[in-house]
């Protein structure tokens, strides 16, 4: 089973409505014992980081989210939830998961013609191999919409690259854990066969 992780954010049940259309077998569930229990994990959202990390702490999933961590569990993270896996947000100068070391910053454009948040269909730049990246090329774009980005500590976290008037991390993830800014679930064809990767994969860089 996939736990998809409610921590009150938005964008839950279009994760499931894709997990559903793929016929994986999935939850979106509160509850901490739930999350520890899953084969596989998905924690996506669409919010405030502060708000969220307060939500997370109350439920015991903060904890939660670092013992299935440790475990080896395979972990997805998705926009939100990409963004607080790091360290710290500068939204709410809040700390966060910290399931990997670094930060979240605000878009900082100078180009007057480019908006925050940034949102719509980008392409991404793959900077190594990944299992759940496997049938994705460069031509593929995913959706977006944000307005602070993960910025990893360690280069070598960064997965893919994406660029809004300057390249930022697109894609990061660690060992058993994996996470985009985009949102897969709304990024057609590609988006789909990074979620069937997901709910095949065993962990393993």
């Amino acid at each position: 089973m996939t736990a998809i992780i409610d921590y009150n954010a938005g964008n839950l049940t279009s994760v499931k409505r894709a997990l559903d259309y793929l016929g994986i077998s999935c939850v979106i569930t509160p509850d901490r014992n739930d999350v520890l229990a899953a084969e596989r994990i998905l924690f996506p959202g669409v919010g405030h980081a502060g708000t969220s990390m307060q939500i997370l702490r109350e439920r015991g999933l903060d904890t939660a989210l670092r013992e299935a961590y440790s475990a080896g569990t395979p972990i997805l993270g998705i926009c939100l939830g990409t963004q607080i896996i790091l360290s710290h947000s500068d939204e709410g100068d809040t700390s966060c998961v910290g399931l990997i070391d670094g930060d979240c910053p605000r878009f900082a454009v100078q180009n007057n013609s480019l908006k925050i948040p940034h949102m719509g269909w980008d392409g991404i730049s793959i900077k190594r191999d990944h299992p759940l990246l496997r049938h994705v090329t460069e031509n593929d774009e995913f959706y977006f919409v944000h307005s602070y980005y993960p910025r990893p500590g360690r280069e070598e976290d960064i997965i893919a690259e994406c660029e809004y008037e300057a390249l930022f991390p697109a894609v990061i993830g660690c060992k058993n854990l994996f996470a985009t800014q985009f949102h897969p679930e709304k990024s057609g064809r590609a988006g789909l066969e990074l979620l069937k990767n997901f709910c095949a994969w065993d962990g393993a860089e």
